[in-house]
Parts: C-alpha cells; sequence; structure tokens
C-alpha cells in the first residue's frame, strides 16, 4: 500500500498549473460536500428507528459511508483522517441546515454537475487528465491533498 506522500506526489503530477490548483481547491471541496448531501437526500428511517438517537445530523447513510472513508484514511494517517472527519463533519451539519430551505438531493446534484465541469475545465487547462482515471482510488486522494495544500504549513 502506497504511504500518503506517495499518493500526494503522483497526484500532482497532474496538477502544477496554477489556475488548475486553484479549480480544485474550490471544487474537490464542493463535489465531496455535494455527495455528503446526496447521501444525507436518502430515506434514512431504517437508521434512524435503529438508532433512536433524534438526531439527523448523524442518523443518515452519509454518517455510515463516512465512516468507511475514515478507514481508508486512518489506514495512511491519523492526522489527516482527522482532518477530513472534522472537514466530513461540517459537510453534515451545513447540508443538514440547507436541507432545511431547499430539497438537499437537487441542491446537491447542482452542485456535484457545476464543481465536476470546474474540475474537467481545470484538466483541460492543464493539459492532461484527471488522476481517477488511472486509478478510482485518487478520488479518495484529491480531498485529502486539498486539505494538505491549504492548511499545511509547508
Amino acid at each position: 500500500m502506497r504511504t500518503l506522500e506517495q499518493w500526494f506526489e503522483e497526484y500532482a503530477v497532474s496538477h502544477q498549473n496554477p489556475k488548475n490548483k486553484a479549480i480544485h481547491y474550490v471544487c474537490v471541496p464542493a463535489i465531496y460536500f455535494s455527495i455528503v448531501g446526496l447521501l444525507m437526500s436518502i430515506p434514512s428511517g431504517l437508521i434512524a428507528s435503529t438508532l433512536q438517537l433524534n438526531a439527523p445530523i448523524i442518523e443518515n447513510w452519509a454518517v455510515v459511508v463516512l465512516l468507511f472513508v475514515l478507514i481508508f484514511y486512518i489506514r495512511l494517517s491519523i492526522a489527516m483522517a482527522i482532518k477530513i472527519a472534522i472537514f466530513s463533519a461540517l459537510c453534515l451539519i451545513v447540508n443538514y441546515y440547507i436541507g432545511q430551505f431547499v430539497p438537499l438531493w437537487m441542491f446537491s446534484i447542482g452542485v456535484f454537475v457545476v464543481a465536476w465541469i470546474g474540475q474537467f475545465y481545470g484538466h483541460n487547462i492543464e493539459g492532461k487528465k484527471p488522476s481517477f482515471l488511472k486509478d478510482l482510488q485518487f478520488l479518495m486522494i484529491g480531498p485529502a491533498w486539498v486539505v494538505e495544500n491549504l492548511f499545511s504549513r509547508k
């Protein structure tokens, strides 16, 4: 299994252009956020009735999926897993409140589509294919790469 640093090095190869990087800093978190919203939109009565916590922010399918996502990150880096967990919690909270005002699934689809258009535009500028076309695991590396690049002291 590759280390997080090895993943980042390979991911960085197709993310050198400053405009593409800037687009990724916006679009990758937006895609992650929209996926959380889409997962929260799936009816979760089974989870809520099983847990009976009366806490819709955590009684949903997004939390179930995010637990598995965090296992992926824990295997790479505890520090990164904590950062992604914090971002995931923010996504859950903000999506919950957005869902109080608009249909969450519709909002999430809109964000998802616009963000992916941005991603492909960025790669068009870069002149290189998205990394996930080589290995789907790069879909998980993208959010960590953004966190690392935006919030590291390097």
